[in-house]
């Protein structure tokens, strides 16, 4: 599988701005660490999730990878070339291969213009159309790929006379037009009916299958990224927790993170005859994180280690990382493996 998009070691942090008498009172420098240190790979044509609750840094990967936040420190490489000290120009000819799809379609489509137009938008503004007759063209071309058929009912149409479904569906067809090879997806069903989901995710899957579009496909919902994903990675406050196929995730995960995540996933099939792990606590203060591993003060396996500590994300298995103590020899847990010695 050739490689589409290479984060490494993405770092996002974020100035907390003070009072005048806090600053002259402190010299210290408050940051939010929304990403501390990512390394992905995304494949042509591969669906990767990010998974995490709120505030662990999801939104920040996907718009820091599209340049729509300014990154502290590592580098973007999209089809084996550095965004890095890019130019404007060139950064522009980057975002038209890769788009992104927004959570809200409430919000994401401008109330005052019609669908033509809003579709069309992007055309526009990197001067790709020569005239109105290849606008419309294009237009219809993403509209029914999108779904909306026909076309030309939907056209001259205010995003209010739409459904939720619809107007999601609006906003894919305005990823898609410029033809991208790379889409993030933020929560793009988060907002929409159980029963619209489905024909939303399968659209974005066809046009995977159609078109070779990659995904980073960003949600909070561990469920719907097994249904969806290839790959899967569990982040916590700016960290990735664990990182592999979708399946071993779910069934051979090995992080106590994802472990109490899946522990309550909505599935009999996962569920089945396993104990739920509820985390007690509560998340800790992103401006000031916690020494050692930074889901020690949650974690129901903490050891003294974990305190003192940061774990590296090390490949415990062929494409299966982790970042945890515990974990160490082929994969096992530090109690597996002193029962593999003794069966020795």
């Amino acid at each position: 599988m050739s490689q589409v998009m290479e984060v490494k070691d993405l770092k996002v942090y974020f100035d907390i701005k003070r009072g005048f008498i806090d600053d002259m009172l402190s010299k210290e420098k408050l940051q939010v660490k929304a990403v501390d240190g990512i390394d992905l790979t995304i494949g042509k044509g591969e669906i990767f999730s990010l998974v995490g609750e709120s505030g662990s840094g999801k939104t920040t990967i996907g718009k820091t990878i599209l340049d729509l936040i300014p990154a502290t420190q590592g580098d973007i490489v999209f089809l084996g070339d550095s965004l890095k000290h890019k130019s404007k120009a060139e950064k522009k000819k980057f975002r038209q291969k890769a788009q992104m799809i927004f959570q809200d379609p409430y919000q994401s489509l401008n109330p005052k213009d019609i669908i033509l137009d809003i579709v069309a938008e992007p055309l526009q503004v990197n001067g790709l159309i020569k005239n109105e007759k290849e606008k419309m063209q294009k237009v219809v071309n993403a509209l029914e790929m999108a779904g909306l058929t026909p076309a030309e009912d939907f056209l001259y149409r205010y995003p209010h006379e739409l459904s939720g479904g619809q107007r999601q569906r609006v906003a894919i067809a305005g990823a898609i037009v410029l033809d991208p090879e790379f889409i993030v997806a933020d929560e793009p069903v988060s907002m929409l009916d159980v029963s619209i989901r489905i024909g939303i995710l399968n659209l974005m899957m066809a046009l995977r299958d159609r078109k070779g579009i990659s995904y980073l496909f960003i949600t909070h919902d561990l469920s719907l990224a097994w249904v969806i994903s290839d790959r899967i990675a569990i982040l916590y406050l700016g960290k990735i927790m664990e990182m592999g196929r979708a399946d071993t995730i779910i069934h051979e995960c090995l992080h106590p993170y994802s472990q109490s995540l899946i522990s309550v996933m909505p599935v009999p099939a996962v569920n089945k005859e396993k104990e739920r792990i509820i985390l007690h606590g509560e998340t800790p203060d992103p401006i000031h994180l916690p020494e050692g591993c930074r889901f020690h003060p949650r974690c129901p396996k903490v050891f003294e280690k974990c305190c003192r500590e940061e774990p590296e994300l090390t490949e415990v298995a062929p494409g299966h990382f982790a970042a945890c103590h515990r974990i160490g020899e082929r994969g096992r847990s530090l109690d597996e493996q002193e029962r593999y010695k003794d069966n020795k």
